[in-house]
């Protein structure tokens, strides 16, 4: 191994399952068994010791620290391992970190469950002689020389193991806590485009609303400005500062806020990625990043309405704007403008007569809704992943897997223990699946016709049947093979007589956990030619039997774990909640903040616009709440004609942030339900209400003489 091309160093260990026995603790828990050299670290993947020392005898271990947490173990402490059927009693010594088990999940899950599974550390000469392997080995680590390939080095290595056993050498891209986090901070990345993106959108629109709005209630001020000296550069410079002063508060909030997310998400990845540190930090470059797409946001929004302020000729911009054209609205033209009171033909008047202010002004506060939509949606679509994923597809109590696969016998042996209402088998082979050049490793999985313990589920909630031949692919992963119904693949199996195939696919699954391949049971053992065999069964048994079958099912030597499913949801449910909680939060405040402001700058540039026309209105004989009825009327129209595109838009800005969010690991789909859009609506109308009460206040405190004195 050593002398093959590009090999810098290889070591050897003894990797194994094995079962635990926790005192206090009366659900099955499995751990993953590595071996080190007595009283040393290894070459690589070294240890991190938190507490304690390293083995030197054959039933000491040092213990995962996620695990040792979870149930309080120190060194000193004792258990029971169940090691290839032999019950041992097991002392710990110390509590490590490692650089293999940054994310320490069990085979074939998703989530950690410290509670159920967790990694030792034992002797070399301990665990060789207890699973009988002594001078053999079933793992290898290599490190390769500087300007090495990697797969010329994979080849080598497959082709020198395959008369042993071996079972395809992967690079590190494959090794699983450096592509579950990987796929995190591929996932971050995208999230830190979408969503930045989407604030940044709508906020470069506010603004661009607000501005020129306020351009064009001062454009006498303007227009005096020019004549008095100023230049356009002087004007310009102005409202370029004024947007400024409100992106530099922005961008200050922000970058406080980005720390507090950031120290949030550090805590959250200390929790489940496990290093011996983490420390958040923030380069100067980070923050020059994010000052340039603020102000760049900024720059995009305003430009044309400072173009125009500068453009503005003196003598244009000191005479009064010349007043919209007054005619009849569309409604009274069909004749039904009887239908409408005066005060509300005063309303329809003043939206139509300036189509363009009532279009922005609409989506604008469309903008603010489709925030709201969009922030609510992860945490919907988290909701509805759980309830599919556990309610729909995983719908067993247990499920239990063998260390090699067993005769079907062995399904019927479990069904008859005490307990067990149901079994289900299922065959789960280790494969390379083949397109061309385009290749993935992942389980095909065989499961029987009729199944309903665990079910292929399409994303609509349509149960899949599986063909009596060929494949069904996630879509996922046909995706990523670059194939599609009727195309043939090549499957590589990667265990036992390790045969190539070829199968078809007969149809592919949108599911939303992991990329699955899917055959019949039976289609399944006849490809491979072996006979009725299983991997495993998915369990339906009774609660109050569960204590007695987790001991019988311990007892069995070919059992190599049990999962509880109540363990998994928990387990799920925490995890995403706790990754998704805080990026909801704060998606959630600064929607609502945006959809409110939306409809205050609304509501107060109407009202700086309309002043005059208001007063007047008191002048004449109309009473205060007379007026005010005018003014929010106007308001409640352009709120519930936004509502509506802020629908299409949020939903929109949703399926932006479901495809960001995907990846081969989950795909959060694009569900927004009732309370989505209820949530969105009522921010919304209750900032409408809240503006409503402070343009009360303004009436008030309206100073007739003063406003209707000549301006020019």
């Amino acid at each position: 191994m050593r002398a093959i091309p590009g090999v810098a160093q290889a070591e050897t260990r003894v990797v194994a399952s094995a079962s635990l026995e926790l005192p206090g603790f009366d659900e099955p828990a499995t751990a993953t068994v590595v071996s080190v050299p007595a009283g040393a670290q290894p070459d690589l993947n070294r240890l991190h010791l938190r507490t304690g020392r390293l083995p030197t005898a054959d039933d000491e271990a040092l213990v995962s620290e996620g695990f040792a947490e979870v149930h309080r173990l120190v060194p000193g402490d004792e258990l029971g391992m169940v090691i290839s059927g032999n019950r041992e009693t097991v002392r710990v010594v110390g509590i490590a970190l490692s650089p293999e088990f940054t994310y320490a999940i069990r085979p074939g899950d998703l989530m950690p469950d410290d509670a159920h599974f967790g990694v030792f550390w034992m002797t070399r000469d301990g665990l060789e002689a207890a699973f009988d392997m002594e001078g053999a080995f079933n793992d290898l680590s290599v490190r390769l020389s500087p300007g090495a390939v990697e797969e010329e080095v994979i080849a080598a290595v497959d082709q020198l193991l395959e008369p042993y056993g071996g079972i395809d050498a992967y690079g590190r891209d494959r090794q699983v806590s450096h592509r579950f986090l990987s796929e995190e901070i591929k996932q971050l990345r995208s999230t830190a485009i979408a969503v930045p993106s989407i604030f940044l959108g709508v906020a470069a629109f506010l603004l661009s609303v607000v501005l020129s709005r306020l351009i064009a209630t001062q454009r006498q001020q303007i227009g005096t400005l020019k004549a008095l000296g100023r230049s356009n550069l002087e004007i310009g410079w102005h409202y370029a500062s004024f947007v400024g002063l409100i992106v530099l508060a922005g961008l200050m909030g922000g970058v406080g806020l980005g720390f507090l997310m950031g120290s949030a998400f550090t805590r959250i990845y200390v929790q489940y990625y496990r290093f011996p540190f983490l420390v958040l930090e923030t380069g100067l470059g980070a923050l020059f990043v994010a000052a340039l797409l603020a102000f760049g946001a900024a720059a995009l929004g305003v430009g044309g309405s400072v173009r125009r302020a500068v453009k503005l000729a003196p003598a244009e911009a000191m005479r009064p704007e010349p007043p919209a054209s007054f005619k009849p609205t569309t409604l009274e033209r069909v004749g039904l403008g009887r239908l409408v009171s005066v005060p509300g033909r005063m309303v329809l008047r003043s939206l139509e007569r300036r189509p363009l202010r009532s279009a922005l002004t609409v989506l604008g506060i469309a903008a603010g809704v489709a925030v709201v939509v969009a922030g609510s949606y992860s945490g919907h679509a988290l909701v509805f992943l759980v309830e599919f994923q556990f309610g729909l597809v995983q719908r067993e109590d247990l499920a239990v897997s063998f260390v090699d696969p067993e005769p079907i016998g062995a399904l019927y042996e479990i069904e008859a223990l005490p307990g067990v209402h149901q079994a289900e088998p299922y065959r789960a082979v280790a494969t390379v699946l083949r397109s061309d050049q385009r290749t993935y490793r992942t389980p095909l999985t065989g499961m029987a016709p009729r199944a309903s313990l665990r079910r292929v589920v399409s994303d609509d909630g349509q149960v899949v049947t599986l063909p009596p031949e060929g494949v069904i692919l996630s879509r996922q992963l046909a995706r990523i093979l670059k194939v599609r119904p009727g195309d043939t693949l090549v499957v590589e199996v990667l265990e036992g007589r390790r045969p190539t195939r070829t199968v078809r696919v007969s149809g592919l699954v949108d599911d939303l956990v992991g990329v699955s391949a899917y055959m019949r049971l039976d289609a399944l053992n006849a490809l491979l030619e072996e006979g009725r065999v299983i991997s495993g069964a998915w369990l339906e048994v009774d609660p109050a039997a569960e204590q007695q079958l987790f001991e019988r099912l311990r007892e069995r030597p070919g059992v190599a774990g049990v999962t509880l499913r109540s363990a998994a949801l928990e387990s799920f449910q925490r995890t995403m909640e706790e990754s998704l909680g805080v990026f909801n939060a704060v998606l959630n405040l600064l929607a609502a903040i945006i959809a409110a402001g939306v409809v205050y700058n609304a509501a107060r540039v109407a009202l700086a616009e309309r002043e005059r026309e208001l007063a007047t209105l008191r002048v004449i004989g109309y009473t205060r709440p007379e007026v005010f009825r005018i003014v929010v009327e106007e308001l409640a129209v352009q709120v519930l004609l936004a509502i509506p595109i802020g629908f299409v838009v949020g939903r929109a800005f949703a399926l932006a942030l479901s495809a960001a969010l995907t990846s081969d690991l989950f795909r959060l789909p694009a569900v927004l339900d009732r309370a989505s859009y209820v949530s969105a609506a009522l921010v919304v109308l209750a900032s409408a209400a809240a503006v409503a009460g402070i343009v009360w206040r303004w009436m008030t405190r309206l100073e007739l003489v003063s406003v209707l004195k000549t301006r020019e």
